[in-house]
């Protein structure tokens, strides 16, 4: 598939923050196979930032991490918070383990050892932590132009885009996923999306810290604005006409998946250059979300030679 031309005029970056994205690296082998524009599918076709308060020796009280919602929350788990502890833009409020042998150095902040069952009841029923958590800061905000800005001057960049999937455990899938096959970032909804969670950074194992979160009050406004900056967008539909590995992507490609079960919403479908699905036909003809993001980096990677 032909490239889009970059746009004319660069777009005014939004102030904020701004993490420094992956650089694309390595031998770009070139296109020979010019695939003509699709054309694109109908209807039819188809933190607030809280003030962190001293903690209360040993309490339980609101102290699990979904009784604030877009503030400071409980990361746990050697590989997230191993990870987290290595980037520079975590920020670190408290540090707890349950007794464990060997415990990170980290500079500005001592280790409190509390008991077993109060290390649990700060985290989700269940939560596997292995005796360590911390008390974090949600990273800073990415946008839309960042990801554009990343991608400037690269033959070929991948990015995942999230139509509404809530689940936390999905969410960090895609983005280990998304860090294993090279993706620039993570795009979802403000709403109706899974939070910053330390469910979600366990699920990611530690990815959260190095794939981007973006996310978008509009995804349809959004879509159309990486298009101008270059990049194709490939909704994946089981429905779709031609698989993804029929399409043929190369180039900047964005994947958009929904939620299990809707799907793509319609506005995310009409917004979309195509629709392409998997080869999927046994007795169980469709995949979890996360899943079918990891098939369709992988075929991403395989057609671009990477």
């Amino acid at each position: 598939m032909t490239k889009r031309k970059p746009p004319s005029r660069h777009r005014e970056r939004e102030p904020g923050r701004s993490r420094d994205f992956p650089k694309d690296q390595g031998h770009r082998p070139h296109r020979t196979d010019a695939v003509r524009k699709p054309e694109r599918p109908s209807a039819a076709s188809g933190r607030g930032d809280r003030r962190e308060e001293p903690p209360r020796a040993h309490s339980r009280e609101h102290s699990r991490e979904h009784a604030q919602p877009g503030g400071p929350y409980w990361l746990y788990g050697h590989h997230a918070l191993t990870a987290a502890l290595a980037n520079p833009e975590r920020k670190i409020l408290r540090l707890a383990h349950a007794g464990a042998d060997e415990v990170p150095t980290v500079e500005g902040h001592e280790w409190e050892r509390v008991p077993r069952d109060i290390l649990e009841s700060w985290l989700p029923p269940g939560a596997v932590h292995q005796g360590l958590a911390a008390r974090v800061h949600p990273l800073p905000d990415h946008g839309i132009e960042d990801v554009i800005a990343a991608a400037e001057g690269a033959e070929h960049a991948r990015l995942m885009i999230l139509d509404q999937v809530t689940d936390p455990q999905n969410v960090g899938a895609i983005l280990r996923s998304a860090a294993a096959f090279g993706a620039l970032a993570v795009i979802l909804t403000e709403r109706h999306a899974a939070p910053e969670s330390g469910a979600l950074a366990k699920a990611a194992s530690g990815a959260l810290e190095h794939v981007p979160l973006v996310r978008v009050a509009n995804l349809a406004r959004a879509i159309e604005l990486l298009k101008k900056g270059g990049f194709w967008i490939a909704g994946l539909a089981a429905e779709a006409a031609q698989t993804l590995a029929e399409a043929k992507l190369t180039g900047k490609i964005g994947l958009a998946l929904g939620a299990e079960g809707p799907g793509l919403r319609r506005l995310t479908r009409e917004h979309c250059d195509l629709l392409v699905r998997l080869p999927t036909g046994g007795p169980i003809d469709h995949l979890n979300v996360s899943n079918a993001a990891a098939v369709a980096l992988y075929e991403l990677v395989r057609k671009s030679g990477d």
